[in-house]
């Protein structure tokens, strides 16, 4: 294994809150069957970042996409989420981390929830 995906979300107490992001990760084990898929949280809910990233490293992974399920670019992802990459950076020196924008960034979310607003 060389690639690795981790969907990052907030957290919450209420464990029904991560059925979206499990959902997620479902889908993308079907549709990409060797790339190993976590999930990972910032708070009130495990694991964290550094927890699910060391699991696929230790995997073998020298490659982690960090995926933000956030809408915005709100301080987590602006400030909290990079800090964290930086630190996994730092531990493991030889794995490629490479975070991208929200996913409420990309123009086809915002066109999908558009139309979901539409019916």
């Amino acid at each position: 294994m060389s690639k690795a995906i981790v969907l990052f979300g907030h957290g919450s107490r209420d464990p029904l809150w991560r059925l979206p992001m499990e959902t997620v990760a479902t889908r993308l084990r079907t549709l990409q069957p060797g790339v190993p898929v976590r999930c990972a949280y910032l708070e009130l809910d495990t694991p964290d970042l550094g927890t699910a990233a060391g699991e696929l490293v230790a995997a073998g992974a020298t490659e982690v996409t960090i995926v933000p399920m956030f809408l915005g670019t709100g301080r987590h992802a602006r400030e909290d989420l990079p800090a964290l990459v930086r630190q996994l950076q730092v531990v493991c020196p030889t794995v490629r981390f490479v975070l991208q924008a929200p996913v409420g960034e990309d123009a086809r979310v915002v066109d999908l929830l558009a139309k979901i607003a539409m019916e």
